[in-house]
């Protein structure tokens, strides 16, 4: 059965992307610790990132660093937080997100109520900030 990501990345459930390559798509997600916070996902529906083919967890690992400095660009951060948990959603997903402490790492505390217009414009900034940093090939429009 595809997962909830399998079906964002088909395009079946709409997603805030700020990413897409052949290997793997980022897009914010519905539950928040912060705005911007951002899951980088292969397309490749594999349910524990251990299992994942080495070289596409360097991928997914090479997308979320740029991701994280997009965050850190674009929300002046003091860190870009990043963590891998897995329990929600059977689908290899890695969280990255603007991290002024330790709250962040907290998944408990997301916000499933955050209000559509700060995420489009969460995902606005990230997509600019990506673009400036020279990785505009791969960021869908706004």
């Amino acid at each position: 059965m595809s997962t909830v990501f399998s079906k964002i990345i088909a395009g079946e459930i709409p997603g805030r992307f700020v990413w897409k390559d052949p290997d793997v798509v980022a897009f914010l997600t519905i539950a928040p610790v912060a705005a911007g916070h951002t899951l980088v996902v292969p397309r490749e529906e594999v349910d524990r990132w251990t299992d994942l083919e080495p070289g596409l967890l360097v991928r997914v690992n090479e997308v979320a660093q740029a991701v994280g400095r997009a965050v850190l660009e674009g929300f002046g951060a003091a860190r870009a937080g990043y963590l891998i948990a897995g329990f929600e959603v059977p689908h290899t997903h890695v969280h990255v997100f603007p991290a002024d402490d330790m709250s962040g790492f907290d998944l408990s505390r997301a916000d499933p109520d955050m209000p559509a217009e700060k995420s489009d414009a969460a995902a606005v900034t990230i997509r600019r900030a990506l673009r400036e940093l020279g990785y505009g090939e791969f960021v869908p429009e706004d």
